[in-house]
């Protein structure tokens, strides 16, 4: 996946499923939208179907310091060049 892709898919997520209307990639998702622990793990599944594997803990973990969605592509970017 290019990082347009990604970032295309994850911007059709927070639009489809987390119902974010017309979210900024920089907004902090926490402060911003309300995103919490909950909303999280949901992603990271939506994240695992993306990539099409599942995640390990480490990589979950490091998930955690995730707080705008442009860090996120940066984050699911990195995740896919390692399972090329």
């Amino acid at each position: 996946m290019t990082r347009d892709e990604i970032k295309t898919e994850l911007m059709r997520i927070f639009q489809d499923v987390f119902e974010f209307k017309n979210p900024d990639p920089d907004d902090n998702l926490r402060d911003v939208h309300g995103f919490d622990s909950v909303d999280a793990i949901e992603l990271l599944r939506e994240i695992e179907i993306m990539l099409g594997a599942k995640l390990s803990r480490e990589e979950k973990e490091k998930a955690m310091d995730v707080r705008t969605i442009n860090q996120i592509v940066d984050y699911v970017e990195s995740l896919a060049s390692t399972r090329r």
